[in-house]
């Protein structure tokens, strides 16, 4: 076969591929699905890499890593597509094969997860479909005629359902989101009784300007979560479940929940990913339900040392019994600023423990809560190589002058922030280019279980300069230089930024 009719073969194979992803893309976006079978597989794909893998990813791509393995697993359905319609100048059945092997990869994908129903597979059915018709037809437009009129003409009906696929993923485009904005239009009409916080006067005070807010206004919190679509729960359907080794069974919905007593307090949360000196932290001020109220009301029973936490998407963690039964406000919050959660932060209800990292702690979508023993269950990280338990380390970082700015010489004003959740902040110290610490002054809080905005001053003359940061907790511990990485419970070590004075 020449090199004109091979090009062809692969070209209809591989629009073969992208015609099904994208009739599957709008039957799931119809049936206000959660994901597609891409996303579906690529959640999987997530799911099984290690997590030393996929911390190594993120600190390449940062927050793109979940767009680039949906663009991954989507191209790699093309290429495989391509193959499949070289492969049926052999023998067409050759060809299906290809595809029905990647529909059962997305099958099995789909029957792993947790939210699978039997209406999850509609979109795959589709999608196969496509994909059955559409490679006989286009192959077939794809083999040589007699004549180069024909074979134009031919292919002038292949680009024409390139077109129809086009218009397809428009129309898919239209309603893309539909769950979506419905759980949004529920969230706006939501009214919670809850208040929006008052930052504590002196928080901010002689804070030099480039700082992060004491209160991180909720477009700019940190997120992260293993979710590539970020489950639409509606309010009016959700249920919470507490089991597990209790004297009674609880089983609450959302009114019912937000008509008992809130709690509001300024808690800050971190991730166990963050880097020394990374910005995975956050400070708001949360409204919910104590968990200590619930389980006092469940009856904990003896020996029971852990709460399984589960997710709508499936995601678990596992947090001790103490530090959701003790003087702590750990809580089911319903409202993040006064305002309800957004949807990418958990709406409708979300777990806040303070001084444990989210990885052991903070269930976004949650609707299950399990009181067991560590020694009966993993959860989602520590399945992946993380500890057990995730208490946040005491912490520091420079924010003023960033890594590689350029500042006048003379005096120059510094700082940042520092967080021992649930232990508070004793003292914060700086140097410059290795010279004596000096203690910084420190923001007024309301409690140990926010980060703590510290400032000063020193005199830089022209030149390179580094400044580095160290705290000391109420425990007395004072930070240590050494470095460690994120994996298995959180980095350690002095931050430091280097820029230059002229």
């Amino acid at each position: 076969m020449t090199s004109a009719p091979r090009l062809r073969l692969a070209l209809a194979g591989a629009v073969t591929g992208l015609a099904g992803v994208a009739a599957s893309q709008v039957v799931t976006h119809l049936l206000n699905g959660r994901a597609t079978p891409v996303e579906v597989v690529a959640e999987v794909v997530i799911a099984k890499t290690p997590g030393p893998v996929v911390e190594s990813l993120i600190s390449v791509v940062g927050r793109n890593d979940k767009p680039i393995l949906v663009a991954g697993v989507t191209i790699a359905i093309v290429l495989l597509g391509a193959v499949a319609g070289l492969l049926t100048a052999r023998r067409n059945l050759y060809g299906h094969l290809v595809f029905w092997a990647m529909a059962a990869v997305s099958l099995a994908a789909a029957m792993s997860r947790p939210d699978f129903t039997p209406l999850s597979l509609l979109p795959l059915a589709v999608g196969v479909l496509v994909w059955a018709v559409l490679l006989d037809y286009l192959t077939g437009a794809a083999t040589p005629h007699p004549t180069v009129e024909a074979s134009r003409r031919k292919f002038l009906l292949a680009a024409g359902g390139v077109a129809v696929a086009a218009v397809v993923v428009g129309v898919g485009g239209r309603v893309v989101g539909q769950g979506r904005r419905a759980v949004e239009t529920s969230r706006r009409l939501l009214r919670l009784p809850v208040t929006a916080g008052t930052v504590p006067a002196g928080a901010e005070t002689g804070a030099p300007k480039g700082l992060t807010p004491w209160r991180v206004p909720n477009d700019d919190f940190y997120r992260i979560d293993t979710a590539l679509v970020v489950p639409a729960v509606d309010p009016d359907g959700w249920k919470l479940r507490i089991h597990g080794l209790v004297d009674r069974e609880i089983e609450l919905t959302y009114a019912q929940l937000v008509a008992r007593q809130m709690t509001q307090d300024w808690v800050t949360i971190c991730c166990v990913s963050n880097p020394v000196g990374g910005e995975l932290i956050g400070n708001a001020w949360w409204s919910g339900v104590r968990i200590a109220d619930l389980l006092r009301e469940a009856g904990v029973q003896p020996g029971a040392d852990a709460v399984k936490q589960t997710s709508q998407d499936g995601w678990t963690c596992g947090t001790p019994v103490e530090a959701l039964t003790d003087d702590r406000n750990a809580l089911l919050a319903v409202a993040m600023n006064g305002e309800p959660l957004p949807v990418e932060h958990g709406f409708p209800v979300r777990m806040i423990v303070p001084g444990l990292y989210g990885y052991v702690s903070a269930t976004k979508w949650l609707v299950d809560l399990e009181v067991t023993r560590f020694a009966d269950f993993t959860a989602y990280w520590t399945d992946r190589g993380w500890s057990e338990k995730g208490p946040v380390k005491t912490e520091s970082r420079v924010e003023v002058p960033r890594d590689g700015a350029s500042v006048p010489s003379g005096s120059v004003g510094v700082g940042g922030h520092a967080w021992a959740q649930h232990t508070g902040i004793e003292k914060v110290e700086f140097r410059l280019d290795g010279s004596a610490w000096q203690e910084a002054e420190l923001g007024r809080v309301p409690g140990n279980d926010t980060w703590v905005q510290w400032s000063g001053t020193v005199d830089v003359p022209q030149g390179q300069h580094t400044l580095a940061v160290r705290a000391t907790d109420r425990s007395g511990y004072t930070q240590t230089a050494a470095r460690a990485d994120v994996v298995p419970n959180g980095a350690t070590g002095w931050h430091s930024v280097k820029f230059s004075a002229g």
